[in-house]
């Protein structure tokens, strides 16, 4: 295979570096590894990289002067075919590079070759990660903003395994503790309530609907069959009928957002296993476990958590993090080089004590990464949509998706950086019209779609790329696409490195609104023949683009709207 526009790149920066070194133009001890980036404004090139400040301080040098140097070295090496049009210094030390022509037909020819793979990479090099996600407390149906963490892990997951990670999805199933107990006391009082007995809920029970929907499930099934046993006797059968429930419900629930998972990984599992005490045992022979007060603690502080943490009570039940430690120090022994977890922002305190306790198992602390994704706000226009109220109630993932269906859904929360509150706009994600991103977007796919059933319809034949004059592509409009197609493997490898999944939605919208105005302005099938075979070419690389991009969001590409 040809090699790649990027990787050409990168060796003739690399190349001109050496030379400048070689010639002693620039002193270094060693050559840095040379990385490009897209940058965020079109006027500062189609690619850029900051190797020179990398190299400023071995150089003696500021940043800007070692850009000049490496750019005089690159230029005295331009032969053959010209990747760049223009390669040039930018303070305060960038280096920016303007792709030519020649470079922008060679994507095509790349496109061509790779098709459903054109945007992945090996850059994971099969690497083993797990990435944790929604793990919500099985108590209650999701909500919306479960929905922004689903979407994120799941894209995400997309994404590293499009960049050669081997990536397995887990929920962490919260089925121990007292919010289980709550939940089947809950359950209790709504069914005697619903009998006729006079009984109140447990203080912080559950108030939502569901709660009295589980409870009218049960009478549907065994009619009064618990109504006159003691309320100790039946409990363990409420907290499992409503917690059985509700895990079915959340899997449906994401099923239907098309979120898969890997595994289900139950709390319980780890005491009926005995691992808890283990790894208690484990951080106590390690001496980071002492005891006062009745309980035991974790020497958390030890590795720059605030204040050391309690891991058993003086009552000897566990708390959340002698099971969390556990469940951990499950995953690094089932291989796993990097964990990946995703938390709503609530959860901001705990980080620093999973960390600790990801050290004091002996693991570096950097091979955990915790996101923490953002609230939602939903809005009906202008008008904000309240989530919740006293009662309990709250706007459920499966009612919205029922209102504006799954893919739109999932567009609308990865368009924003998860660390960023996301303003939800109903009545935007339910427009079939281009103010909707995924309309426009998805439309355009099938623009193309339809432009290639009417040349089926006249007899134009799609050529390969060999057969056709490229150089007949030289409009603004084509070379704005050209350079669009060009740079979707760097925004997936860029969107793998930095955990930044909305850039795929941008970069979607972007390649579309290009395509639109393309098509405004230019005609692909005309009575030039050799020109629409070239623009055809040239529609069936973003074709291929927009379906790719698509796919690693999971969402369609439609041929007919």
């Amino acid at each position: 295979m040809k090699r790649k526009i990027k990787d050409g790149l990168i060796s003739t920066i690399g190349d001109a570096i050496r030379e400048a070194v070689r010639s002693g133009q620039l002193k270094a001890r060693t050559i840095p590894q040379v990385e490009l980036q897209v940058p965020a404004k079109r006027e500062h090139g189609d690619w850029a990289t900051n190797v020179a400040f990398k190299l400023a301080k071995d150089a003696e040098l500021p940043p800007f002067r070692v850009a000049e140097v490496i750019v005089k070295c690159i230029e005295a090496r331009r032969r053959g075919v010209n990747l760049w049009e223009r390669v040039e210094p930018a303070k305060p030390g960038f280096i920016n590079i303007y792709l030519s022509r020649d470079a922008l037909f060679k994507v095509l020819g790349q496109i061509e070759r790779e098709g459903p793979e054109y945007g992945r990479s090996n850059l994971g090099r099969g690497r083993k990660v797990q990435i944790e996600l929604v793990s919500v407390n099985p108590t209650g149906p999701l909500h919306v903003g479960h929905g922004r963490g689903a979407a994120v892990g799941d894209v995400l997951a997309n994404i590293l395994q499009a960049c050669g990670y081997r990536v397995s999805r887990e929920y962490y199933i919260n089925d121990v503790g007292s919010q289980m107990d709550i939940l089947g006391k809950s359950t209790q009082a709504r069914y005697r309530q619903l009998l006729g007995q006079d009984v109140r809920l447990p203080e912080k029970g559950y108030k939502g609907r569901y709660i009295v929907d589980l409870a009218q499930g049960i009478i549907d099934q065994d009619g009064d069959k618990y109504k006159d046993l003691p309320d100790a006797e039946t409990l363990g059968f409420f907290r499992e009928y409503a917690y059985r429930h509700i895990i079915e419900g959340i899997k449906k629930d994401l099923g239907d957002f098309g979120v898969r998972f890997d595994s289900w990984f139950s709390e319980s599992s780890l005491y009926e296993s005995g691992r808890v005490e283990r790894v208690v045992r484990l951080l106590s022979a390690k001496g980071y476990i002492y005891e006062m007060d009745g309980a035991l603690w974790f020497r958390s502080t030890r590795f720059c958590d605030d204040k050391d943490r309690v891991i058993r009570r003086a009552n000897g039940a566990y708390t959340y993090l002698a099971s969390d430690i556990a469940y951990h120090q499950s995953k690094f022994e089932r291989g796993f080089k990097k964990l990946i977890n995703l938390w709503g922002a609530d959860h901001h305190g705990y980080v620093p004590r999973i960390k600790a306790a990801i050290q004091a198992l002996g693991c570096r602390p950097d091979s955990l990464d915790v996101l923490l994704y953002q609230l939602v706000k939903l809005w009906r226009g202008k008008r904000k949509v309240s989530m919740s109220t006293r009662s309990g109630e709250f706007i459920t993932l499966a009612d919205l998706l029922g209102e504006v269906g799954p893919e739109v859904a999932r567009y609308f929360f990865l368009m924003r950086s998860f660390n960023r509150h996301l303003d939800f706009d109903l009545e935007l994600a339910k427009k079939d019209s281009p103010e909707n991103p995924v309309y426009y977007i998805q439309y355009g796919h099938a623009r193309i779609c339809s432009i290639f059933k009417e040349a089926q319809r006249r007899g134009i034949k799609l050529l390969p790329i060999r057969q056709v004059d490229l150089t007949l592509l030289n409009t603004p409009e084509e070379l704005d696409l050209m350079r669009k197609l060009a740079v979707l493997p760097e925004v997936v490898a860029s969107s793998t490195r930095d955990y930044e999944v909305h850039r795929i939605p941008a970069y979607l919208l972007d390649l579309a609104k290009s395509l639109h105005s393309f098509y405004d302005r230019h005609r692909v099938i005309s009575n030039d023949m050799a020109l629409s075979s070239t623009r055809l070419v040239l529609m069936n690389s973003v074709r291929t683009v927009l379906r790719n991009a698509l796919n690693l969001l999971s969402i369609p590409a439609p041929e007919r709207m």
